[in-house]
């Protein structure tokens, strides 16, 4: 016996019909309170977070909190057991991850985005009820604190993003970085569903067409300017790209990202170390499954390290494969995105 087999070992069965999306939210008004009490839950904050579900795309606010009134009412009336079957035999196929992800994401733990120990039994009881493989858990779980990330950074730094925006004498948008060691032109438009996003050192454009271009910078202090000296330009970006950045900002969080090119170049006036890496399903743009889920697609991503001033710049660009793209030879996938780079930080007017 478990603490938790008045629910997947119940053999009671609401009174009350469920719809297959009632179904998702009941899976998560059961976890929310499972381990403590009806008395303790709080339905207007549990139906926000069920609202931005794609599969209560149709709900209105009002619809999504008297739902989740009313799958409470089933419970405090004929108990857990009684809505997880129902819940469980009103299930389609097509979203019964739905079900499992509203699931998590009652459990994670609000700071470090991970499920408690003392939670895990129960999300594994779950996994079982709904007869998912592990593969499957892993993953829905995986993508659930992604969305969970992204939202939370997009939230932070909207007011940061509307501070650094200007327009110049002809009407056009303008970035300008906090720290006023450059400004570059907006390369994204509302209409294709730009967005910039930024944090300390760092502002990135993007839309739904695949655009991404992103711009790291970092203040040097004189003592990384003189090791860079008595290194070499070329060993000093070829160390901070490769040993340190990228194990931090891309293989940390996409399995299997790989480096397929390098290349240092020279000009008069400074070098440039670039890197193209492989990233399969890293792209910033997702699919949706036929289940419903989104899948991130595979994408190559290039990188530009170099100095300008007293700041080291890493200037990157994505270049996603939707489901009809063939890539073509490295060395030319590299050079059309080590260009689109250059273009890119040629409008870059520096302080």
């Amino acid at each position: 016996m478990t603490k938790y087999d008045k629910i997947f070992k119940s053999q009671k069965i609401s009174e009350e019909s469920l719809s297959p999306e009632e179904a998702v939210a009941a899976i998560a008004v059961i976890t929310a309170i499972v381990d403590s009490s009806v008395e303790d839950l709080d339905t207007e904050s549990l139906a926000d977070i069920l609202w931005e579900f794609e599969v209560f795309d149709e709900y209105s606010e009002e619809e999504m909190l008297e739902t989740v009134d009313r799958l409470v009412a089933i419970v405090e009336d004929e108990g857990l057991g009684a809505l997880f079957n129902t819940a469980h035999a009103s299930l389609t196929d097509e979203i019964v991850l739905d079900a499992f992800a509203a699931g998590v994401i009652m459990l994670l733990d609000d700071e470090t985005l991970t499920i408690p120990k003392q939670k895990q039994p129960y999300i594994k009881q779950l996994q079982q009820a709904l007869e998912l493989e592990d593969i499957e858990a892993e993953e829905i779980i995986k993508e659930v604190i992604a969305a969970i990330e992204e939202a939370e950074q997009a939230e932070e730094y909207a007011d940061t993003e509307q501070d650094a925006v200007i327009l110049d004498e002809f009407g056009q948008q303008i970035y300008q970085s906090p720290l006023g060691n450059f400004i570059v032109p907006i390369p994204v438009t509302t209409e294709q569903g730009g967005k910039i996003q930024s944090q300390e050192g760092i502002v990135g454009f993007s839309d739904d067409v695949g655009t991404l271009l992103r711009i790291d910078y970092y203040p040097l202090p004189p003592e990384y300017l003189e090791t860079m000296e008595s290194q070499g330009q070329e060993t000093y970006l070829h160390s901070i790209l490769i040993e340190k950045y990228l194990p931090q900002a891309i293989f940390a969080h996409v399995e299997g990202a790989e480096i397929k090119y390098t290349e240092y170049l020279q000009d008069t006036l400074k070098g440039y170390y670039y890197v193209l890496v492989d990233m399969p399903k890293g792209s910033t743009i997702s699919k949706q499954e036929n289940n419903g889920n989104a899948i991130r697609l595979d994408a190559y991503r290039g990188l530009l390290a170099f100095i300008n001033g007293e700041f080291l710049y890493i200037v990157s660009s994505q270049r996603t494969f939707f489901s009809d793209d063939i890539p073509g030879s490295i060395l030319e996938e590299a050079e059309d995105i080590k260009q689109n780079i250059l273009e890119f930080v040629e409008t870059m007017e520096f302080s």
